[in-house]
């Protein structure tokens, strides 16, 4: 197994201890918070490694390809299931970005089963960069004039969740023609 796909694998097992610190106030106290922050920030800069490298080094695999945006979607999902278990994030926005990583998926595995590779789009780098930083920014909690940041990231967020679903699916239009849909 090369490095990039370690790095994703490293990214999935991460989840584990990042949502038991988020989601157990007994283990570590106030420091759980701080804990869990650390692990989602080193997890979200593997997805930007893993990729970095493996363009760089042609260490490109199917296994990354396939694994390397499962572990992003499940990364994300998982500290935005988190955030409203605490209350920090309204679950019909979490209902709507998830959904949309399912619509993607789906999308793609018949895209797949036509023989079309649909790459990520800038969209969608955006979308996940936004999300990254929404989640870092409600974990860490600040208040006062961060509690306006959060606000306009998550709103930020979705807007560009809509937007690349759009995206991908006007750009990719023949695979509903191509799949049978």
């Amino acid at each position: 197994m090369n490095l990039p796909n370690k790095l994703t694998v490293l990214r999935a097992i991460m989840i584990v201890p990042f949502v038991v610190f988020m989601l157990n106030d007994g283990i570590a106290g106030d420091a759980g918070k701080w804990i869990a922050l650390a692990i989602f920030c080193i997890a979200s800069l593997t997805d930007f490694l893993d990729g970095n490298i493996a363009r760089k080094h042609n260490l490109v695999t199917n296994f990354g390809k396939f694994m390397d945006p499962l572990a992003d979607k499940l990364l994300v999902s998982s500290a935005m299931i988190c955030l409203v278990e605490t209350g920090r994030l309204q679950a019909w926005i979490v209902i709507i970005i998830i959904s949309r990583e399912f619509i993607i998926s789906g999308f793609r595995l018949v895209a797949s089963d036509n023989g079309i590779v649909i790459a990520a789009s800038y969209w969608g780098k955006f979308k996940t960069v936004f999300q990254m930083v929404m989640i870092i920014v409600m974990i860490a909690d600040l208040g006062g004039s961060f509690a306006m940041a959060e606000t306009v990231l998550v709103y930020i967020s979705l807007i560009l969740t809509v937007v690349s679903l759009i995206d991908y699916v006007a750009k990719n239009k023949e695979v509903l023609t191509k799949g049978g849909m």
